[in-house]
């Protein structure tokens, strides 16, 4: 087990899939930080083409701090103690910056589901970073996203059950 991890997205809206992806990048580190993408979209707009939702109001409902709390109470719920984690900027899209945030000699956890992800692991390894590649998925095999949950609320679809229950409503 390593002392520190950092793992990183944009967690809008989590659910349980991201939590899967936490909770196994936390199992392998003592402390981790997680990186919150896109902090702000007006600051840290997308730089690269093929991340596709970096940029648009409608795939960045939430604000930091809104994410920030999801991340926080899910953890919690899952039983993750407070000190064990930390919740930071991570702005993937100014790579420079990134050591300002988020700890240099920890290992950077990520998976690979695209395009925009074997990017976003080019980015880190050009800052001399450890990463290591939790899993690679294709999009069928992904499971729900952001993208499909934001969908199912605007449709007024069934998506509560996608949630951890810290953010379900009908508990």
């Amino acid at each position: 087990m390593t002392e520190r991890g950092v793992i990183h997205g944009r967690f809008q809206v989590l659910h349980l899939k991201h939590m899967e992806y936490l909770l196994a990048a936390k199992m392998r580190c003592k402390v981790l930080y997680i990186g919150i993408t896109h902090p702000d979209i007006k600051s840290y707009p997308a730089s690269s083409p093929l991340d596709a939702h970096g940029t648009l109001l409608r795939d960045n409902p939430l604000t930091y701090i809104e994410r920030y709390e999801m991340i926080r109470e899910s953890l919690l719920e899952f039983g993750v103690k407070r000190e064990e984690f930390e919740i930071i900027p991570f702005p993937v899209s100014s790579p420079d910056m990134l050591k300002q945030y988020a700890p240099a000699d920890a290992v950077y956890y990520m998976s690979i589901c695209g395009d925009w992800d074997r990017e976003k692991y080019q980015i880190l390894k050009s800052q001399n970073l450890n990463v290591e590649i939790l899993w690679e998925r294709t999009g069928e095999e992904k499971g729900i996203t952001g993208t499909r949950l934001r969908a199912l609320i605007a449709e007024n679809g069934e998506w509560r059950q996608a949630l951890p229950g810290a953010l379900r409503d009908d508990k």
